[in-house]
């Protein structure tokens, strides 16, 4: 999908996915000490509001235009400041060595395009910093609910984790989440990885 079907959709009346953060991101950055985070593909802000809201420098990313005027929006409403950035991230070079937290949450790529974004995620992460990594896992089609049906755009564990360099995993598994599909609850199956850059002596 290209950036002008993603303004399409995030030109729709109200937020795609509510003012709510993601549920993982809230579980994994529990802990944290706030400093500088990164959201790669940050949509419509959600994420990056909540991480400032929490404290955090946030910068979020994305090649959406109409979807970072959302963002904008909603911190303007949340009473925050992020640093939006309207960029491609198969082109986006992220400041190398410079973010407590980086996030890429439900980026949806064919694999031979992920991996280069997934690296320069990993190689923006400070000493001691934190990537987290959600995605729509591969066995979602058949045994989950929602999300794309195209194979090519879906991930497992096990393959996220293996695009990041000099990282030290410390989750890598199949995650569940409940989702409403006509009006009848079920539940969606994700690819979660969590990992953190060694600190250097």
């Amino acid at each position: 999908m290209d950036r002008h079907a993603w303004d399409a959709r995030y030109a729709t009346t109200g937020l795609l996915w509510g003012e709510e953060p993601n549920r993982f991101l809230v579980t994994e950055a529990a802990g944290l000490s706030p400093g500088r985070a990164l959201d790669l593909a940050c949509g419509h802000g959600r994420n990056a509001v909540w991480l400032a809201r929490n404290g955090w420098d946030v910068t979020g990313v994305d090649f959406s235009e109409v979807g970072l005027g959302k963002a904008r929006d909603l911190a303007a409403t949340q009473g925050v400041e992020v640093e939006w950035v309207a960029a491609d991230l198969n082109d986006y070079e992220p400041e190398p060595a410079a973010f407590d937290l980086v996030v890429v949450l439900y980026l949806q790529l064919p694999e031979p395009e992920l991996t280069p974004v997934l690296v320069r995620a990993a190689g923006a992460l400070a000493p001691g910093g934190t990537i987290l990594i959600v995605g729509h896992d591969v066995t979602n089609i058949a045994e989950g609910a929602g999300g794309p049906q195209d194979p090519d755009v879906l991930a497992t564990p096990e393959s996220l984790a293996t695009h990041l360099p000099s990282v030290w995993v410390q989750r890598a598994e199949r995650v569940r989440r409940p989702v409403t599909i006509d009006g009848a609850e079920r539940t969606a199956i994700d690819a979660l990885v969590r990992a953190r850059r060694p600190v250097t002596r």
